[in-house]
């Protein structure tokens, strides 16, 4: 099932016909893990254990195994990423206080491969 072309943090798209863009498949995956990673626990009053708030860990020295733990965890609750292959996290830490994210899993729907890396 599509849903409206929203990337966290920006506007909703105008499709080509002049009413709101879709998303669906891998697209729309990848816009539901993203929100699921930067939402803030609590945030979303219908399920309190929405969301890693990785915006909490932005400038926090020695964070990376925290951001690590709190991805794994919300990447099995999602639905449209497939268990099986398990999600690979990767967490490196960069400098004092920063932190590289890569992101790789198989999209439940489509069965895709997709990647993300996200500063953090």
């Amino acid at each position: 099932m599509a849903d409206a072309a929203l990337v966290f943090g920006g506007d909703l798209a105008i499709g080509v016909s002049g009413d709101l863009a879709l998303a669906g498949g891998s697209g729309l995956t990848e816009q539901r893990v993203l929100r699921r990673l930067l939402t803030n626990p609590g945030d979303y009053i219908w399920q309190l254990s929405y969301g890693a708030g990785l915006g909490q860990f932005v400038g926090v020295a020695g964070a990376a195994g925290a951001v690590g733990a709190v991805t794994r965890a919300q990447l099995l609750a999602e639905a449209r990423v497939a268990q099986s292959p398990l999600p690979q996290i990767a967490v490196e830490q960069t400098g004092t206080s920063g932190i590289a994210l890569t992101i790789a899993y198989q999209d439940a729907m489509t069965g895709q491969a997709t990647a993300l890396t996200l500063p953090v």
